[in-house]
């Protein structure tokens, strides 16, 4: 049995075995529930949910082709605005 303090202003570090075990790493987001035998952490995807109809969408462009370079610019726009 792993064991963990609370720590005063509220953290729990989970052990390092536990994260590397799951390939958990600093900045990972979770949902806290709570349970009758205490608390449940669930991982949240790195990536928002999409349906294929979202994925399709873009394949449906009509509009003039895009270089390379305008795609990278506008991926790194969209992460930008993302952040």
């Amino acid at each position: 049995m792993i064991t963990t303090k609370l720590s005063t202003k509220g953290q729990i570090t989970i052990p390092k075995e536990i994260r590397s075990a799951h390939g958990w790493s600093e900045g990972l987001e979770f949902t806290v529930l709570e349970t009758e035998n205490g608390l449940l952490l669930i991982p949240l995807p790195l990536f928002a949910e999409t349906t294929l109809a979202d994925v399709i969408g873009c394949a449906n462009y009509q509009g003039p082709s895009k270089s390379l370079e305008e795609m990278e610019a506008a991926i790194a726009r969209g992460a930008r605005e993302a952040s």
